[in-house]
């Protein structure tokens, strides 16, 4: 058998000691260039460490195992490699010939060139759900100081808006299945991908030292992010019933998060999804609508324990696919990496990788 091992930051070699005892295995070090080079792969890291590497992964299609050597692994978790002795035990099954590999679904985000027509504010006639937020106040924001990931309460449109519907315009069909290739504008994520606050928590918690990321860096940056992170407005569109390829609209609110999720947790154990499986071919979407800040910190805990489902601005639904639409450029990160901006659509790939599991 030959195997080939990867190494994200805080991993090397030395950390391959374990895996190494089956004297049959011949180790090659980095991704193989094919398929017919190994008969799987072994990834020592984390979330980022995995999503790097999802593009050249789905085009090979050989089994892979996640040794959790990151700061978050919820990938590992969500596969149940809890701890390095897990990986361990689920590579000596996988050496021995038994057949422990597990095809899971991927998420796929497809970033679409903005459209000025696309985010007209007024009623849209295939909306199914009232959207008819109002909110207080005078004044306008200055569009050319708007910050990527988001907008501060200066730079806030919503208190010139009366309404936060939007006008949907079709958009062209999108194709995704195991083994498509990504291109600039398609990229997968094995965890959880998200517009919003938690992808701002997620752009400041990447400057922070590695140890203290492994340590609840996403906890530690969430005070700063949270007072200072205003509702951006978002419509959210979802497959027609009637006719799959078209799209309606789901939602159109005032919105603080939005985490469209693979698997149940991201940020090192926050189970934002708790409803999520890898293998339903189904995104699990949950959208925190404007909250007061107060009660928005005193959520944050709940969700370590997927206890936010009940609370009235937590809305919660699963969907095959999702378009995604905001007044401004945000940004949007999956597994705690910065990936495009909106407008995206997100998708799911079908079974489009091999896991090794315990």
């Amino acid at each position: 058998m030959r195997a080939a091992a990867i190494f994200g930051p805080g991993s090397s070699e030395k950390d391959l000691k374990p895996f190494q005892k089956n004297s049959s295995v011949t180790w090659l070090i980095g991704m193989p260039a094919g398929s017919k080079e190994a008969d799987a792969v072994l990834i020592f890291g984390g979330d980022g460490t995995v999503h790097r590497y999802l593009e050249q992964l789905v085009k090979l299609q050989l089994p892979v195992l996640v040794v959790p050597r990151g700061s978050g692994n919820d990938f590992a978790r969500a596969v149940h490699l809890k701890k390095v002795r897990d990986a361990v035990g689920a590579w000596r099954k996988f050496v021995s010939g038994e057949n422990n590999a597990r095809a899971i679904d991927l998420g796929v985000i497809t970033s679409h060139v903005a459209d000025p027509e696309l985010l007209k504010l007024g009623p849209s006639p295939t909306s199914i759900c009232d959207a008819n937020e109002s909110a207080e106040g005078a004044g306008k924001a200055d569009s050319s100081r708007l910050k990527p990931f988001g907008m501060t309460r200066a730079q806030q449109p919503l208190a010139r808006m009366k309404a936060v519907n939007f006008v949907l315009t079709e958009a062209p069909e999108v194709e995704v299945g195991s083994g498509q290739s990504c291109t600039d504008d398609l990229h997968y994520f094995c965890c959880v991908a998200g517009v919003g606050l938690d992808a701002d928590i997620a752009r400041r918690a990447n400057k922070l030292p590695r140890w203290l990321r492994a340590h609840g860096g996403y906890a530690f940056t969430l005070p700063h992010a949270l007072f200072h992170f205003a509702p951006f407005p978002m419509k959210a569109s979802i497959p027609d019933t009637a006719q799959p390829h078209r799209f309606v609209q789901r939602t159109a609110k005032p919105t603080i998060l939005a985490a469209f999720a693979n698997a149940p947790s991201y940020g090192g154990g926050m189970k934002i999804a708790p409803q999520a499986k890898l293998d339903d071919g189904q995104l699990d979407i949950c959208l925190i609508t404007d909250i007061d800040k107060f009660k928005l910190f005193c959520l944050f805990p709940t969700v370590y324990f997927g206890r936010h489902l009940t609370i009235p601005e937590v809305e919660y639904f699963q969907t095959p696919a999702l378009r995604v639409e905001t007044e401004h450029p945000l940004d949007v990160y999956a597994d705690g990496e910065f990936v495009c901006q909106t407008p995206v659509e997100v998708g799911v790939a079908r079974a489009a990788l091999r896991v090794i599991v315990p």
